[in-house]
């Protein structure tokens, strides 16, 4: 399979790995509870790149034709870029552990890591609790 995608970190060297079926998908989990993702947040109040009022930030979610939640992840700033466009006010966003977003979204929600890009990957409601008990194990 030749791609365009120029993987930029660890992280997407591992997924495009598992995704064209080199890398065991365990592997790639585990590599992403270890690695710091690129999360969109609705910025309500911004002055000059500060964020100031509320300290409640909103992560990006959308809602799929059978009502479940997404939280949608990128793996750098950069690959979010083109699809936070259509979602005004999701310019900025926080680069973070993928266990800390586990810890403070707790589960019930499905994630899509990159979306809309040659190379990325989805996790059903019940991977992300999966994903989040092996979190705790490692604890």
């Amino acid at each position: 399979m030749t791609t365009s995608f120029t993987p930029q970190n660890d992280l997407e060297r591992q997924l495009l790995a598992a995704q064209e079926g080199q890398l065991p998908p365990e592997d790639f989990i585990r590599t992403l509870l270890g690695s710091e993702v690129f999360m969109p947040i609705y910025e309500k109040h911004q002055i000059g790149g500060l964020q100031t009022g509320g300290t409640t930030a909103l992560p990006l979610k959308l809602a799929r034709d059978d009502g479940a939640e997404v939280l949608v992840l990128f793996t750098s700033p950069e690959r979010a870029k083109a699809f936070v466009k259509d979602f005004p006010g999701y310019g900025g966003g926080l680069v973070t552990e993928f266990t800390w977003i586990l810890e403070k979204l707790g589960i019930g929600y499905a994630i899509s890591l990159n979306p809309d890009q040659e190379v990325g990957m989805d996790f059903e409601a019940q991977d992300v609790a999966q994903m989040a008990a092996m979190h705790g194990q490692a604890h």
